[in-house]
């Protein structure tokens, strides 16, 4: 890790893979951040973060309280050729619009913004999963009764989280998020969970 990486906000560029990591060389894949699950909890700074990427696996640990679901799974392998199909698909239905029962593969990026916060909060905390994907159906329910809904919601693409973990209030989860430099980061006034997409760089308070 060069001073310059150390000493400069971190951006997606720095997390992009290359010809001779596994998932680059098993199929080819839009650029995503690269990043890897430290089995400790505390801060883990993003150029940290970077340095350990690519080499260990990489997990999170959710619970749904719309479905009463757990998740608590690794979603990417070195040993395994990287991103594990099967896993994404047990994600994807955890994500699922639980409303109308449709389920869209999650964007791998948005996974691994979640590791990047897990990581920091710890894997013994359990991040909530307030909402994942939304169908349009939902999304356009949702937007007439909200302002903060939006019509274009990156929740319809599967590329957007609503979260929360106990012990740690919005100002702390965003603050982590943030520091990651990558996607949108929404605050919502007088919660305890954030939004994070893996649209965009960009951030916003409701």
């Amino acid at each position: 890790m060069t001073d310059d990486l150390m000493n400069r906000p971190i951006t997606t560029a720095d997390f992009e893979h290359s010809s001779e990591c596994p998932c680059c060389r098993l199929a080819s894949r839009r650029t995503f951040i690269k990043t890897a699950a430290i089995a400790t909890a505390g801060l883990i700074l993003p150029a940290e973060w970077a340095k350990a990427a690519s080499s260990r696996e990489r997990m999170i640990k959710m619970f749904n309280p719309h479905t009463g679901e757990t998740l608590n799974t690794v979603y990417w392998s070195p040993d395994e050729g990287g991103y594990i199909t099967s896993t994404i698909d047990q994600v994807s239905k955890f994500f699922r619009d639980f409303r109308q029962n449709s389920v869209k593969e999650v964007d791998w990026d948005l996974l691994n913004i979640l590791n990047y916060i897990q990581t920091n909060v710890g894997f013994n905390r359990t991040i909530n999963l307030n909402s994942g994907y939304r169908s349009p159906t939902t999304n356009r329910m949702l937007a007439r009764r909200s302002k903060n809904v939006g019509k274009n919601s990156y929740h319809m693409k599967a590329m957007a989280a609503d979260i929360s973990v106990k012990g740690f209030n919005s100002r702390d989860l965003r603050n982590i998020a943030m520091r990651l430099n990558a996607g949108g980061v929404g605050v919502y006034r007088g919660s305890n969970f954030i939004h994070v997409d893996s649209g965009p760089r960009r951030q916003w308070f409701y």
